[in-house]
């Protein structure tokens, strides 16, 4: 591989010239450490910049904040640098998968209820059955496994009992049940029955409302990416993916309405993966519905949307906004785009990474072997804004504006 140095920035001519970038990722519904994303950046991009003939590299952050990083770069002969941000909300994730393994079960019949008696389930899988298909797998998976530690405790009671002459060995097979739920919770790592069970049930709770505390965390991200647009960028980028896409909506929707500075960089918003629908379609995402309103018909920002049909845990192509039945006549926002993962990777890689639905649903932050017109690299580090990259660019043909959901209340 390559060996990539950082961009030399001697010459005052060359400075003047840098492209100087903020950006803001919001992750998805995570509980690892955000220098995930860091070295997942720093490798990724790496590998992108090999293939396609730049230079980019790492460097420690620059900026307050929790955690993020630096990058320059020099693409085409445009030096830029650009200073990462990781919203961190990891945290709250972690502490609502805290539940013991009966109150997960409770959150499977509350989360069942949620979408199949609301009847959003059916809704959601007239857009797209994968992510519905990824909804109901943690359901199932557990009730399965609970079936399982069912089949063995009675085996065993039956067993003792056998043994032991007595009708009372029966309830000996009431002890296997919790060792055995405990094994499967053990082991979910490769499964992850439970992190999705967490994910779906942590929007469900509140059918569809943001709970105080995640209330309060984007206020905190509302100020953090205001106090940005006074500072000297050419461009404010804000990176939401899978369920940080819902978030990212939100939170510039609140920058925006409190007023922005009269000479303000240029905004751009970035969603990729979305899983929108999960949360706007349900009873109680107001907040999020008249956001999806606010924003799409705002002329203050770009907004594009990323997706690609690959993606079995993503609406792909689906406009959240449109789907989501709150289009406003003057819609503007977003540009729905495809990354097209069955053209952009090579056979040989597609092959390899085909059934790695987790990995698939990440694709959109890592390297392309046969890149199209979505570079994340060039994207977040180059020196062209989002808005000038896809200036005249026309929406996929295959995008989904079909109006399904029952619920389009924005009050």
């Amino acid at each position: 591989m390559t060996k990539v140095e950082p961009v030399p920035m001697a010459a005052d001519e060359q400075a003047a010239k840098l492209f100087r970038r903020r950006v803001f990722y919001i992750p998805g519904y995570d509980p690892i450490h955000p220098r995930r994303y860091r070295e997942l950046y720093r490798k990724e991009s790496a590998q992108q910049a090999e293939i396609t003939s730049y230079q980019i590299a790492l460097a420690p952050k620059k900026t307050q904040g929790a955690y993020g990083w630096q990058v320059t770069s020099q693409i085409k002969g445009a030096c830029a640098v650009a200073d990462i941000e990781v919203l961190v909300w990891s945290d709250i994730v972690r502490d609502s998968m805290s539940n013991s393994i009966p109150a997960t079960y409770l959150q499977l019949i509350r989360t069942a209820w949620a979408y199949i008696g609301s009847g959003a389930l059916f809704r959601l899988m007239r857009l797209r059955k994968g992510p519905v298909i990824a909804a109901l797998y943690p359901i199932v998976f557990l009730l399965a496994q609970l079936a399982i530690a069912i089949a063995i405790g009675f085996a065993f009671g039956k067993l003792v009992a056998a043994l032991t002459h007595t009708t009372l060995g029966l309830l000996a097979g009431l002890a296997p049940i919790p060792m055995i739920l405990r094994w499967f919770k053990a082991h979910d790592n490769r499964v992850f029955a439970y992190y999705l069970m967490h994910d779906y049930a942590y929007s469900a709770q509140s059918n569809g409302a943001n709970p105080p505390e995640l209330e309060a965390r984007m206020a905190e991200f509302t100020s953090t990416i205001r106090a940005a647009l006074d500072g000297d960028y050419d461009e404010v980028l804000v990176v939401g993916h899978s369920s940080g896409a819902h978030l990212g909506v939100s939170i510039l929707s609140d920058v925006i309405r409190a007023g922005l500075p009269a000479k303000h960089p240029p905004i751009a918003f970035l969603s990729l993966g979305h899983v929108v629908p999960m949360v706007s379609f349900l009873r109680r995402a107001t907040r999020l519905r008249a956001d999806l309103v606010f924003l799409s018909a705002c002329p203050d920002l770009t907004w594009v949307d990323v997706t690609a049909p690959g993606d079995g845990c993503a609406f792909a192509l689906c406009d959240p906004v449109a789907v989501s039945g709150v289009a406003p006549l003057d819609q503007r926002w977003p540009l729905i785009l495809s990354a097209a993962f069955t053209q952009t990777l090579s056979p040989e890689r597609w092959k390899a990474l085909r059934w790695r639905f987790f990995r698939l649903h990440f694709q959109y932050l890592c390297a392309f072997d046969r890149p199209a017109d979505y570079d994340y690299f060039q994207i977040t580090a180059g020196a062209v804004p989002l808005a000038d990259r896809y200036r005249n660019r026309a929406p996929s043909k295959s995008r989904i504006t079909a109006a399904v959901n029952r619920y389009t209340s924005i009050q």
